[in-house]
């Protein structure tokens, strides 16, 4: 028999939500729309661009400088929702919560297996996409030909696994749980969410994304291992940034 959870307990877990989505994904979210907007009333949605891992500045080591502040930054909203959950009461340990203890090995070849089933699906829609004018021509890296160009864009790309990943699943998907919300209801509104901060890339990316949402929602709550999720996301977003080529091979739009 399920307990029913306090008003003010109630109150504090959806605080907790907005206030972690409006530092991070939330604003994203809003964001992706009003451009999405702005591009759809502007022309074809095909002729525009989302250019991804931008210059900051003309001069290359501040160029540097600016990345990396932009990196560090970004992941302190984990740093609070890490901090939400660590202080709920009679609660596992947050390490066995998040599905991060042991399995090294194991999450990481995992995590390479969604990673060849998700990429395939993601060069498809891409290319479906970009042939029905539905989608921006993604430019995945944009920051010239540096010594630290290649170490910045995998860096990139573990914030965008470890932000995503535990923001949507170890924070969002717990607190969802502990609001009482079933499963299917938990993983179809997360893809969707998650499919919302793509929108600026057009409705290919975001159909995409409430796929791979989806697949990633239901192989959480079927195995409550984050690792494998982040582990997925960060070769994704690492291939898609240091092999730009492969987007081109594909753009038919």
């Amino acid at each position: 028999m399920t307990t029913e959870l306090e008003p003010q307990e109630k109150k504090r877990l959806w605080f907790e939500l907005g206030l972690v989505a409006a530092l991070s994904l939330g604003q994203s979210a809003i964001y992706a729309i009003v451009r999405l907007a702005d591009i759809a009333t502007r022309g074809p949605i095909s002729q525009a661009q989302a250019k991804l891992n931008t210059s900051m500045s003309p001069r290359p080591g501040f160029d540097l400088v600016y990345q990396l502040l932009d990196i560090g930054f970004a992941l302190v909203p984990v740093l609070l929702a890490l901090y939400l959950l660590s202080r709920d009461r009679d609660a596992p340990p947050l390490r066995t919560r998040l599905g991060v203890t042991g399995h090294g090995v194991r999450d990481f070849g995992r995590g390479t297996l969604i990673f060849a089933i998700i990429g395939i699906g993601t060069l498809a829609v891409y290319a479906g996409g970009r042939a029905l004018g539905i989608t921006a021509e993604i430019q995945p890296s944009n920051l010239g030909d540096h010594w630290w160009t290649i170490p910045v864009l995998i860096l990139s790309a573990a914030k965008n696994g470890i932000l995503e990943e535990v923001l949507i699943f170890g924070f969002g998907a717990e607190r969802f749980q502990r609001l009482k919300y079933g499963p299917w209801t938990i993983i179809i509104g997360l893809a969707v969410f998650r499919a919302s901060y793509h929108l600026y890339q057009g409705i290919g990316p975001f159909i995409g994304n409430v796929a791979m949402g989806i697949i990633f929602g239901w192989y959480f709550m079927r195995r409550g291992r984050l690792m494998p999720l982040v582990w997925a996301h960060v070769i994704i977003d690492a291939v898609g940034f240091l092999a730009p080529g492969i987007l081109s091979l594909v753009d038919i739009g």
